[in-house]
């Protein structure tokens, strides 16, 4: 055929010339525009990749940017909640400080006052015991010439000084006591001594100065023998009083009349206390009253199986353990509940299991019946019940009892009913 074209053109056909196939041209053309489709195909999935890469790259380092960022957050956020802690530790320690440094000045002021009363005291003591000393001293020198002259005669001189020794063994006495004080012992006897001398001595006085002096001088020396040992006893009758730790009279009568208030107060608390109680055992038996009324009129069959209950069991009243048990024997449940409330929670019971089955996402919930089981015959109809096997016979399962199947009827018109309502 090429042969005859070429005759035909007017040429020989050279046998060595090169020949074109147009098939092959198109099918080269073919592959080299699926390779470069290929390469187009690999150079975008290249691109996509680097670009899915570059997007991946940069929300890594945006999550890595946004970590640390956190990370410098937490780490300031810590930072300053060291800080706070620093400063409230700061805080609570100079407090702590300040206050030690208060009750220490406070202490220490308190020990000065301490110091300065003691030394107040002491001071106070000290002139109160000279000045008792120079009292009796004092007595001693105006009531010694009237006993000397009572005693001095010119037979007897030597009777002269009778009063020296009778007011020294005062003073030694006096002595003795305060030394018994200090240390504790008995002391009333060498006190009672030196009363019984002051008394003679001032007994002395008086005599002898109404006989032989005046009125005036007879008893100023009488009482000057008594003044100055009762002026130091009265000196360690305080001192008594301060080493046993006896109160005043002032102290006394504060104290009692604290102690009456007192008193008065737990009188008061005691009655208050009582009304209360009354008051609670009052309300307690309107409420228990209150209950047994209710009980009766709403629950007449159960109280009056409780009164019996009671009457046998040797109870006035109707107890809860009573009224626990009459409720059980006639309602067969425990208080709060019975057979039409425990079946209106099973028929409200399936109405919410019903509905929330019927939420978006939700799997549908069938709810069974209570009186069906797999051995019992199933309604006829296209979604009839298959029983598993093995399989069972007709009859080969006795039959619910009357009362249990008139149960469930009342039962499934109850639901239909609540359903009814519902809708």
């Amino acid at each position: 055929m090429t042969a005859s074209l070429d005759h035909v053109n007017g040429r020989t056909a050279d046998p060595f010339e090169p020949r074109f196939d147009p098939i092959a041209l198109a099918e080269a053309e073919a592959i080299r525009t699926k390779a470069e489709a290929a390469a187009e195909a690999a150079r975008i999935e290249a691109e996509a990749a680097a670009q899915v890469e570059i997007i991946r790259a940069t929300e890594e380092a945006e999550k890595q940017r946004l970590a640390n960022v956190r990370a410098a957050r937490r780490d300031e956020a810590d930072e300053a909640a060291h800080r706070v802690r620093m400063a409230e530790l700061e805080r609570k320690r100079a407090e702590t400080q300040r206050a030690a440094e208060a009750e220490a000045k406070a202490a220490e002021e308190a020990d000065i006052t301490a110091e300065v009363e003691q030394e107040a005291r002491d001071s106070s003591a000290q002139s109160w015991k000279r000045a008792a000393i120079g009292f009796a001293i004092i007595c001693g020198l105006v009531a010694l010439p009237v006993q000397m002259s009572a005693f001095y005669t010119d037979e007897r001189p030597y009777l002269g000084g009778v009063p020296i020794v009778l007011e020294a063994g005062a003073w030694v006495v006096l002595k003795g006591a305060a030394a018994a004080v200090t240390d504790h012992r008995p002391h009333w006897h060498y006190r009672l001594i030196a009363w019984l001398i002051a008394a003679g001595a001032a007994a002395v006085n008086l005599g002898h100065g109404l006989t032989a002096f005046d009125t005036v001088t007879a008893f100023a020396t009488a009482v000057a023998s008594i003044a100055g040992p009762g002026v130091w006893d009265l000196h360690e009758h305080g001192r008594i009083r301060q080493r046993d730790g006896k109160r005043t009279l002032r102290e006394r009568w504060a104290q009692r009349r604290a102690e009456t208030k007192q008193a008065k107060r737990e009188a008061d608390r005691a009655a208050a206390q009582a009304a209360e109680a009354e008051a609670v055992a009052e309300a307690a038996a309107a409420a228990a009253e209150q209950i047994a009324k209710d009980r009766e009129d709403n629950f007449p069959e159960v109280w009056t199986h409780a009164l019996k209950l009671a009457a046998a069991l040797g109870e006035t009243t109707v107890t809860d353990t009573i009224w626990n048990r009459a409720h059980n024997d006639i309602e067969g449940t425990d208080p709060g509940d019975s057979v039409e409330i425990i079946r209106a929670r099973h028929v409200a019971e399936k109405r919410v299991l019903s509905a929330r089955s019927e939420a978006p996402g939700e799997k549908p919930v069938k709810v069974t019946k209570g009186q069906r089981a797999i051995q019992v015959k199933a309604p006829r109809g296209p979604s009839s019940y298959r029983p598993v096997p093995p399989r069972r016979t007709r009859n080969d399962t006795p039959k619910f009892h009357p009362v249990a199947r008139a149960l469930a009827a009342d039962a499934k018109r109850q639901s239909n009913s609540a359903a009814e309502e519902q809708s």
